[in-house]
């Protein structure tokens, strides 16, 4: 089985490493992408706009219960946790006590529901958030890619530092490609 779903995560300076990697993913992907990045739930966002003027792919900010859908980039809202349930729909949690691991929470809920149909990737140095959610990927039997550390804004931040198999590491562009021959798009 191809993974039809692309988990995105990155902490709030990643917004040009998301943009980059969305821009480059074609409209007739075969698979859903979610994006989640840390930023305030106070002030508004503006990355569903900033990621609709460069994506080819349809960006949607999601409400509760929407299935996913592929060719569609899912963008979680500032204020919630965008996680999956099992139908692979949408759930919006309260973010509270989570904050901080909007990644996590987002990565682990699809390897519980998707498990081998999941590529998970982070994207820049995440300190904690993302790491817990990656090896739930990857041991639900996900594919997990990062990026390459000289490409990131934090580079003391390494593959080895996660404590799991990478299935991928890379440049935006690299990991573009992988994804699309993961998931049997073309780019």
């Amino acid at each position: 089985m191809r993974p039809d779903i692309v988990a995105i995560g990155a902490p709030a300076g990643g917004v040009q490493g998301v943009r980059d990697l969305v821009e480059r993913l074609p409209e007739n992907l075969s698979a859903a992408v979610l994006v989640v990045l840390h930023r305030s739930p106070y002030p508004e966002s503006y990355l569903p706009e900033t990621l609709r003027r460069v994506a080819r792919l349809r960006v949607v900010v999601p409400i509760e219960g929407v299935l996913l859908d592929t060719g569609a980039c899912f963008v979680g809202p500032p204020d919630k946790l965008l996680t999956v349930v099992s139908g692979f729909r949408t759930h919006l949690r309260a973010d509270g006590y989570y904050r901080g691991y909007t990644i996590d929470a987002l990565f682990t809920s699809l390897a519980q529901c998707a498990g081998r149909r999941v590529i998970g990737v982070t994207l820049t140095g995440l300190l904690k958030d993302g790491r817990l959610g990656l090896k739930a990927i990857k041991e639900a039997g996900g594919t997990v890619v990062l990026e390459e550390p000289k490409e990131t804004e934090i580079p003391e931040i390494h593959a080895g530092a996660f404590d799991i198999e990478i299935d991928f590491t890379g440049t935006v562009a690299g990991i573009a490609n992988f994804i699309c021959l993961r998931t049997g798009g073309m780019s």
